[in-house]
């Protein structure tokens, strides 16, 4: 794993990237952009912590066969990422997602193959993204792993170039069971969170603890439905987790805020598409869903 592209240079793909770019050099580290966006960052930069970060941008026509690409852009911008990143997809190449909720790895998979593809998630990441400036206060980690769960030897490869690089990874005994726990989480918290325009500690009530298990149990039902378990005590597990984070927000929280659009229709949106295809009612998510459309419009 020595040819590493990355798609997205947020808060998820800038923390990862400086840490890749640090141990491979720019040489072997690259994003991959428009001609636009290319100009535009390399003319402002992207700060992280309050340093200009030295990565190297290419655009379509410039890039090449890797041996890992790394999506981390939000899930509305899937589709033009797809049409972008042919050219990096060698018949070794390694695909691993980042992105939230549980769609994006079977998006990708129909255009590029299951066999390319790793499934995975960002947890425990707190930052602050506005303009080009992306400030971190936790780096989190990235829990990845083969959909079957097998130690394959690219898993193996991409855990130790992880672990070279600085990036805090886990490779989990059931990744769906962990990846549909994660969609739980951003399902009630970054929704809830971005309704109320609550920091993480402000969660910790017990108004947004009932709501929170009232989405919870829906997602449970849909989850279980798709062949993925999700054990009862994950939901205070997760409660504790969310509200010990401090005063930082959610990511759809900060969308929210600053007028950008959320990912609400791979959190609740998902749920509804999938309690009508398995005949289970969503009346909470469906309300959530139909308040953040609503914000939206505003």
């Amino acid at each position: 794993m020595k040819k590493i592209l990355i798609i997205g240079s947020g808060a998820v793909g800038a923390l990862y990237g400086i840490r890749l770019h640090n141990l491979l050099g720019p040489q072997n580290v690259s994003f991959l952009v428009n001609q636009g966006r290319k100009e535009r960052y390399q003319r402002d930069g992207i700060l992280i912590n309050g340093e200009r970060a030295p990565f190297r941008f290419v655009t379509p026509k410039e890039t090449e066969e890797q041996d890992l690409v790394i999506v981390a852009t939000k899930n509305h911008h899937l589709d033009e990422v797809i049409g972008m990143m042919g050219s990096a997809i060698g018949p070794k190449t390694a695909i691993l997602s980042l992105l939230n909720g549980i769609e994006s790895e079977e998006e990708l998979a129909k255009v590029f193959g299951k066999e390319h593809i790793l499934y995975a998630f960002a947890v425990g990441l707190n930052s602050t993204h506005v303009g080009n400036t992306i400030t971190y206060t936790a780096e989190g980690r990235i829990v990845f792993g083969e959909r079957d769960n097998r130690p394959s030897a690219r898993v193996e490869a991409i855990a130790d170039l992880f672990r070279r690089a600085g990036i805090a990874a886990v490779v989990p005994q059931d990744i769906m069971v962990e990846l549909y726990n994660k969609f739980m989480l951003n399902t009630a918290y970054n929704t809830i969170s971005a309704l109320l325009g609550a920091t993480y500690s402000q969660l910790d009530s017990e108004p947004v603890w009932r709501l929170a298990q009232a989405v919870c149990k829906e997602v449970q039902a849909v989850a279980n439905k798709e062949g993925v378990v999700l054990d009862d005590a994950l939901i205070e597990q997760n409660h504790k987790i969310v509200t010990s984070l401090g005063e930082g927000k959610t990511s759809m929280a900060q969308d929210m805020e600053a007028g950008r659009l959320t990912e609400n229709q791979w959190f609740c949106g998902t749920v509804i598409k999938l309690g009508k295809k398995h005949d289970i009612p969503t009346p909470v998510c469906q309300t959530l869903n139909d308040l953040v459309e609503a914000r939206e419009l505003r």
